[in-house]
């Protein structure tokens, strides 16, 4: 089936689905790599145009993936609720977004329609909105999950403390989950990114936490990013796994590459949980994803990286995770050239994600190859905050030395706090007030741990 709109006399067609879609994005320089790329503004707005009169039964008719070629595809087609989908099946992708916009789309309406909402469909209605359309709509989802503390709250912004070390080396790593905690990071997640994925290193690191989490009394989840296969090992040795981590991708040709397919997700997904180690909750589950995953694997099927994106939160989504997060930036400029791509990637990344029910954290990242720089990061942190983002990072001094990348600081998340009136995760932050870390006003006061945890570390 074609697709087709006539701007001053010239007639854009568009072959299919998958076309129309990649034509009707936003420019980025993944797509025009790809050779998917809308040749101008023009062809561009014609595409969305079109988009916006295609009805929403479409997107259950026409796979942009073949059912039969990918179990993406069959996921996504198995589990739509077509009692969900029925208070908008007569919509058409623009009237989704007018619908989205409205005050009768409220956080009760939005959540209610997740399960009949499809990848593709609100990667579609995405493309339609500026900016300012991502934010507002974003911010109606409350999409809240457990572990040791309640994540993504309303008023609520959380933090993963990321005290990652080129080396692995216990007391560097040590030292930045004691900066971070004094500065009121940590209630996402403490979670570090390995060095090396060797199962003793592994299971060091989360010996490491978990004892600095007991001896203080923290109600705070760990995750060391080691690949799932190699968690699952671990989970069976008998280490303290807290939350099972994956990078996950859209398709499943970029899932192998990766190593993963669903059924090797669904056996950690069972074995995490069989360890019942949440107090208040289960969600164990942590997922990254990031744009141009798919084709830097060349396993994009010719679609374009945005609709890749939103497809891996349908993975995400089957198992109930206590967080995922786009590492918006972190791929490079091959794929988000410079900063405005990157602040508009991670406003679709986080409003697609929540549409479809996910708990959405950002990377607010750059590497220092893009066109792009802190202050590029500083505005699409600002604008997050305001899109109700569940969390983001908390990297000392913001510069990764182990990923070699720019993130987020503590400094950033309070900078966050405080302009926008945003608190931590209800537990934590009344663990942060016991301990002397905050006041009852959020500020940072440093007083009765900060010797404890430094004699723990030294």
């Amino acid at each position: 089936m074609g697709y087709q709109h006539t701007i001053h006399q010239h007639v854009y067609k568009f072959r299919d689905l998958k076309d129309l879609l990649a034509k009707a994005s936003p420019m980025r320089s993944g797509d025009t790599l790809a050779g998917i790329a809308a040749t101008g503004y023009e062809e561009r707005v014609a595409a969305q145009i079109a988009l916006a009169n295609v009805p929403l039964k479409t997107f259950l008719n026409e796979a942009v993936i073949p059912y039969e070629d990918d179990e993406v595809t069959r996921l996504i087609m198995d589990d739509h609720d077509q009692e969900a989908f029925a208070m908008i099946a007569h919509f058409t992708v623009g009237e989704l977004r007018d619908w989205l916009l409205t005050d009768h789309a409220g956080t009760a309406e939005i959540k209610q329609l997740k399960m009949g909402l499809t990848p593709e469909m609100v990667a579609a209605v995405s493309k339609l909105m500026r900016n300012q359309d991502l934010i507002g709509v974003a911010r109606k989802c409350e999409i809240i999950t457990r572990f040791r503390n309640t994540i993504g709250l309303k008023g609520r912004f959380s933090t993963r403390l990321q005290p990652n070390h080129p080396t692995d080396d216990p007391k560097g790593i040590a030292a930045s989950i004691i900066d971070g905690l004094l500065y009121g990071s940590g209630d996402a997640v403490i979670g570090i990114n390995p060095a090396t994925d060797s199962p003793a290193g592994v299971y060091n690191l989360l010996d490491l936490i978990d004892r600095i989490r007991q001896q203080f009394d923290i109600p705070a989840q760990s995750c060391v990013l080691s690949h799932i296969t190699t968690t699952i090992g671990l989970i069976n040795a008998g280490a303290p796994v807290d939350l099972c981590f994956q990078s996950i991708a859209g398709t499943q040709q970029a899932n192998s590459s990766f190593g993963i397919n669903l059924s090797v997700l669904d056996e950690a997904y069972e074995a995490t949980l069989s360890l019942k180690r949440g107090t208040i909750g289960q969600n164990v589950m942590y997922f990254e994803t990031g744009q141009g995953s798919a084709l830097s694997a060349n396993a994009h099927h010719g679609l374009d990286q945005q609709t890749c994106e939103a497809r891996a939160y349908a993975v995400a989504r089957k198992y109930h995770p206590l967080l995922v997060n786009t590492v918006v930036g972190f791929i490079g400029p091959e794929y988000l050239y410079d900063g405005k791509q990157i602040i508009r990637a991670a406003l679709e990344d986080h409003f697609c994600g929540k549409l479809l029910g996910l708990p959405m954290g950002v990377d607010v990242c750059y590497t220092n190859h893009a066109e792009a720089d802190q202050d590029d990061m500083d505005n699409l942190l600002t604008l997050l905050g305001v899109a109700g983002c569940n969390f983001v990072m908390g990297i000392p001094g913001s510069d990764d030395i182990m990923l070699n990348y720019q993130s987020t600081s503590f400094h950033d998340a309070l900078y966050l706090r405080k302009a926008l009136g945003l608190k931590p995760a209800p537990e934590f932050e009344d663990w942060l007030i016991r301990q002397g870390i905050t006041d009852n006003q959020g500020n940072i006061t440093h007083t009765q741990l900060t010797g404890k945890l430094i004699a723990h570390l030294f």
